[in-house]
């Protein structure tokens, strides 16, 4: 008869964002059932030691990106592997401290996810359907990839299994309420397509699991009126060409759960063993209101077998290794260890008695350059009709020059004809699925422009860099080009739109930017909203008062630890040390420094660079930060819609940062007296409001 038994914490949790989910991406095992690794939807990898409850090593993305697919772990290399940004692969050992340093790679596709099963290769399946065993991927990360999926079809679920003789990567879809199951084999590459039967209508599966036993693949699945159902899909079968229609897959049902008067929102279901399912987010049979459980359920005796009240608020995830449920809950992600041995009848009629006189139980789940340059965040998949008129485009367009030509051409062109060329390749391109050869172009500039400092095609690589065919480890050398020749307006794209650039060229950015006159910013051609957005800071002229941010500039000498006590001197001192209220650079250098302090970057790496400004520099910069924190603090302000801008985190970081690089020089400064005295009234404010909010 299944038991549950006595948990113990792994590790806390972040708050969630949006009180639905965990902020947990995913959970893998790693070299053995005592080691796992748990990504969080942020920034974070962190391998644990289950039995000891212990981290054993943690890496972090730098500020900015963000983790977009949990991480796995590769036996065959001892070698953890995550995606960041989507596109980005990243490759790392345990004795890798700084993340930013290891290997990285950048596609040519969305990733969706990163697949390793036990002592196979890593598979990569990518958003539109196409799979990459990894080690193919990387020997040419830009190659293309094709699209499986149809226009609007999109991927709910995945995982990957190995069987005695092939490796498979399985995922549902969704198109339009119907739901698919796909089996793509590796080695040799074969699709399989499926329609799962329909429920009652507008109900779509809220989990799926799968397993492999007795050489078919079980998948199970749940519905949010609490019918639990397998499919049984035959490794052995003949695999159907590409291409063709999804065959109809049976299906039987498991359980049929007890749900209450609403349906469910927020549950899973897994199999624990041919006969047993764990299930959260499901109430209890025997329920009464405000509790939640986890519950294991016999299949075949149609009985609930063991139950187990879980403090805190479950998000219906839950995940399975070597007889332990990961089961995140409140602020905690626990671990529950559990045993399935075989039932009988007789055992399971006898726990189904229990279960009846227990006391009551329930389980509830409470259910511009904004938009990259004022394009949408993820372009939508191409149409049966879209790539018709492409193809009649490009059909009408035959006399003109192919990639390959074009990049011929700019060997040796005038700088005239090699723009008039790229912007007409370009016009014939879908953007909003280039190709990834047209990074190769920007190369090619980039390396004429470096070999002939008479050739320097500015329009063409202004063109390039937001078709998202570029990061800064494709092309390295455009960034430090544009700022060489003092194109700011490319380095304001590059800065935008690669993020993966190193800490040494975000500071050497960063240092032009401040070192530039104001007259010479002026006269730059910038992205207009970003000046807009410099000229409304600077244009606001309301009073500081009624801050969100808990600082007010006429509370600044009360706030103060160190004021003098002689009337004249602490009038003396309160001139020197009044908040900036005016800007301290022009609208143009503004916008151009606002581009750096939304850039991603690690602060390890970052601090040794800042060392090498100057106290002049530094404390411009500084001042610059306080303006823009005094703005920020006034209701005016507290929301900045429809732009692209800095936030007040963001902003408060660059001047701890500052600081820690370069205080015992700010301190000896007499200039820098006044200001280190209102940053410290800054930081004390946002101290105190971080302590009021918790």
């Amino acid at each position: 008869m299944a038991a549950l038994c006595e948990g113990y914490t792994l590790c806390g949790l972040v708050p969630a964002v949006n009180r639905r989910s965990s902020e947990i991406k995913g959970i893998e095992e790693e070299r053995d059932s005592d080691h796992v690794i748990v990504t969080d939807s942020s920034r974070s990898v962190t391998l644990y030691k289950v039995s000891d409850q212990k981290p054993l090593g943690s890496w972090t993305v730098k500020q900015g990106q963000v983790l977009t697919c949990a991480a796995v772990f590769n036996r065959l290399t001892n070698e953890y592997v995550a995606v960041s940004d989507n596109k980005v692969i990243r490759i790392w050992k345990e004795d890798d401290i700084i993340l930013d340093k290891a290997f990285k790679a950048t596609v040519s596709a969305d990733v969706r996810s990163v697949h390793c099963a036990h002592g196979a290769e890593p598979a990569v399946l990518f958003q539109r359907g196409a799979v990459r065993l990894l080690d193919s991927l990387l020997s040419a990360p830009q190659q293309p990839v094709e699209e499986v999926l149809v226009q609007d079809e999109a991927i709910r679920w995945s995982t990957n299994i190995v069987t005695e003789t092939q490796q498979m990567v399985i995922f549902t879809t969704e198109l339009k309420g119907d739901h698919f199951l796909y089996l793509q084999r590796l080695k040799p590459n074969s699709v399989q397509k499926y329609r799962l039967e329909p429920e009652e209508p507008g109900l779509s599966p809220l989990s799926f699991w799968a397993s492999y036993r007795d050489k078919n693949i079980c998948l199970l699945y749940l519905y949010p009126n609490g019918r639990v159902y397998q499919s049984l899909v035959s490794v052995r079968g003949p695999a159907p060409d590409d291409g063709a229609q999804a065959v109809p897959l049976p299906r039987d049902q498991l359980l049929s759960l007890p749900v209450g008067e609403e349906l469910l929102e927020a549950a899973s279901a897994i199999f624990l063993d041919d006969a047993h399912v764990a299930v959260v987010g499901v109430p209890h049979p025997s329920a009464g209101p405000g509790k939640d459980f986890l519950c294991i359920w016999n299949t075949n005796f149609q009985t609930l077998q063991a139950a187990k009240e879980m403090a805190g608020k479950l998000y219906g995830q839950l995940w399975s290794f070597s007889s332990k449920l990961f089961i995140p809950h409140g602020k905690a992600l626990s671990v529950i260890p559990f045993a399935c041995p075989r039932s009988s009848l007789a055992l399971a009629l006898g726990k189904l008695k229990q279960v009846k006189t227990e006391e009551s139980k329930t389980s509830t789940v409470v259910p511009s350059w904004n938009t990259i340059l004022h394009g949408e965040e993820a372009a939508p998949p191409k149409t049966a009709e879209a790539r018709k008129t492409r193809t009649t485009r490009k059909m009408q367009s035959s006399l003109s020059l192919t990639i390959d030509q074009v990049q011929d051409l700019i060997k040796t062109a005038p700088v005239e004809e090699v723009e008039k060329e790229v912007q007409e390749l370009l016009s014939r391109q879908d953007p909003k699925d280039p190709q990834p050869s047209l990074g190769q172009l920007a190369l090619a500039l980039v390396s004429r422009s470096l070999a002939d400092p008479k050739f320097y095609s500015s329009r063409a690589l202004t063109q390039l860099v937001p078709i998202r065919c570029l990061s800064h480890s494709v092309c390295p050398d455009l960034l430090p080009l544009a700022l060489e020749k003092r194109d700011y307006f490319l380095c304001q794209l590059c800065l935008l739109f690669f993020h993966d650039i190193p800490e040494a060229v975000t500071c050497a950015c960063l240092k032009t930017f401040i070192s530039l006159s104001d007259a010479d910013a002026e006269r730059l051609s910038l992205e207009p909203d970003s000046v807009s957005f410099v000229e409304m800071l600077i244009s606001n002229e309301r009073a500081q008062t009624g801050l969100q941010n808990g600082f007010s500039p006429a509370l600044c000498e009360e706030d103060r630890t160190d004021a003098v006590d002689d009337p004249k001197a602490k009038a003396k001192e309160k001139q020197k040390a009044s908040p900036q209220q005016t800007c301290p650079v022009g609208k143009h250098k503004a916008a151009l420094i606002n581009e750096v302090l939304q850039t991603a970057y690690s602060e390890a790496l970052l601090l040794p660079h800042l060392k090498d400004f100057s106290s002049d520099q530094v404390v411009l910069f500084l001042r610059y930060l306080e303006f823009l924190y005094l703005r920020y603090s006034t209701d005016g302000f507290s929301q900045m819609h429809g732009y692209r801008s800095p936030s007040l985190n963001q902003v408060m970081d660059w001047v701890c940062m500052l600081l820690d690089a370069h205080f015992t020089v700010l301190v000896m400064s007499p200039v820098a007296k006044g200001l280190l005295l209102n940053l410290q009234s800054f930081v004390r404010s946002q101290v105190n409001i971080s302590f009021l909010l918790q």
